[in-house]
């Protein structure tokens, strides 16, 4: 059955149509893996009972064919840990939530599940989606399932790692500064998320609404399109929702490849000090020449400030949107003798230090006499980082930056210097600060230390037909 690590869902779908599997074998599969490495990866904070995903997977076989109605359809899956399921714990991976259930699904999992998607359960992460490593967690770290002794990205760490290690074919995830993209690069699968508005946020718990997604983490782009396919959608549940229909596969197959430019901001490239990771992506951009695509260097001016600006955007929106767990309506309540102490206690006891970290920051940014010198004059340059590529989207159909300027740092190493972990977003922030899609892929080689070598891809708004047409031809150049 390894041979299932190497097979995309349309082809699983195939074989389910032809009971050349079942949805059974898929389960026993993953089952046998989590068996193996859940333990020493620690990728998932709930994990359903074996008997009970096995019971649903017999139940879907029984309904063979009429359970088949996607290519999503019987495939076991994986979704973060702040994504609302109904009736299943939703801690954030904080101790503030413990005890609480999500009394609806989201709508991403509502579709999944109307689609027969087999969930197995609930993946770790930073708190509330707060960090870059996946060690902030009050379950504790993920290890990347590459090497234990590295982080495996964050903030969806336990989704990449799941993916990874074979626990699941694809999870769900969530990107507000490169939470999927950063982890899918550590950990060498892929990692998606779309442009602001084209997958519904209602379900997802709120770090920093702005610039919150519903992301994918896949084993290649032609998986996490296919995925795509059957969660976009406008929904009337979430005010930030654009009213488009879903995203079908088809349209990236009108994309004639040959007619595309590329945009190359090689000032930005040249300054990752990283030599690994620099040469990765100088490599991916003459492949891309190789093939016959334009090529152009292009400048994006304000890029340099986008990990700035996101700090000071997303602990001000963090703050505000924190402020809801107060010990009143649900989770932890700390035992107090007034209303005002079970506040402070409660959150006190609650919260993590790097959330109370983020949420003092943003307090401070929104404070009387700071509001006008930080927050209000980051939304300034987000709004020049946009007309940035907004420009350039008018001369070229993508844009190729790395995905971090550096590799994972151990288990450990940043803690004491959390700086320097909100620099591992540097190339990420843009696309969320300019609500665009973006995608991270890996390369079929590693550096000489073992860490995975890849880039990322951009594209403008709306426009996924694009860079899933760029990321399946790349992976299709690295087979050929």
């Amino acid at each position: 059955m390894d041979e299932l690590f190497d097979i995309d869902i349309l082809e699983i779908h195939k074989r389910l149509k032809n009971k050349e599997l079942s949805v059974k074998d898929l389960t026993l599969f993953v089952l046998e893996n989590i068996k193996r490495r859940e333990e020493e990866l620690n990728a998932f904070i709930t994990l359903r009972d074996e008997d009970d995903i096995l019971k649903d997977a017999e139940g879907l076989d029984a309904r063979y064919p009429d359970y088949l109605r996607s290519p999503i359809s019987g495939i076991p899956i994986a979704i973060k840990d702040n994504i609302s399921v109904k009736d299943m714990p939703l801690t954030c991976a904080s101790r503030i939530l413990l005890g609480y259930k999500a009394p609806y699904d989201a709508t991403c999992v509502k579709k999944l599940k109307e689609n027969n998607a087999l969930l197995l359960g609930k993946t770790n992460l930073d708190e509330f989606a707060m960090g870059s490593t996946g060690e902030y967690s009050y379950f504790g770290a993920t290890k990347n399932p590459l090497n234990l002794e590295y982080v495996p990205g964050g903030s969806s760490s336990g989704s990449a790692a799941a993916v990874k290690a074979g626990f699941a074919f694809y999870a769900l995830g969530s990107d507000t500064g490169g939470s999927v993209r950063l982890p899918a690069f550590y950990t060498e699968v892929v990692g998606f998320k779309p442009t602001y508005g084209r997958i519904s946020r209602y379900g997802l718990v709120a770090f920093a609404s702005s610039l919150d997604q519903v992301g994918i983490i896949a084993r290649s782009a032609k998986d996490a399109e296919v995925v795509f396919a059957h969660i976009s959608g406008f929904d009337e549940h979430d005010s930030t929702s654009y009213p488009m229909p879903p995203y079908r596969v088809e349209e990236s197959e009108k994309v004639n490849i040959k007619e595309l430019t590329i945009g190359v901001p090689y000032s930005l490239i040249e300054k990752v000090k990283e030599e690994e990771i620099k040469n990765a992506v100088l490599e991916v951009i003459e492949r891309f020449k190789n093939a016959g695509l334009t090529v152009l260097d292009i400048d994006l001016p304000h890029a340099e400030y986008a990990v700035y600006v996101y700090q000071v955007v997303a602990t001000s929106e963090a703050s505000s949107n924190l402020s809801r767990y107060d010990g009143v309506r649900y989770g932890l309540r700390a035992k107090a003798e007034d209303l005002m102490s079970t506040y402070f206690k409660t959150r006190g006891e609650g919260f993590g230090d790097e959330v109370k970290r983020r949420i003092l920051l943003g307090t401070f940014a929104l404070s009387t006499g700071y509001y006008d010198e930080y927050y209000q004059k980051a939304q300034k340059v987000r709004r020049l980082i946009k007309e940035d590529t907004d420009s350039v989207f008018r001369r070229v159909d993508g844009i190729i930056l790395p995905v971090s300027p550096s590799f994972p740092p151990r288990l450990g190493e940043g803690i004491k210097d959390p700086i320097s972990l909100y620099l591992l977003d540097t190339f990420t922030t843009l696309a969320n600060l300019s609500g665009i899609p973006a995608i991270s892929i890996p390369l079929k080689k590693r550096s000489k230390e073992g860490f995975a070598l890849g880039f990322q891809l951009m594209t403008q708004a709306f426009r996924e037909d694009k860079l899933f047409a760029l990321s399946k031809f790349f992976e299709n150049s690295l087979d050929g």
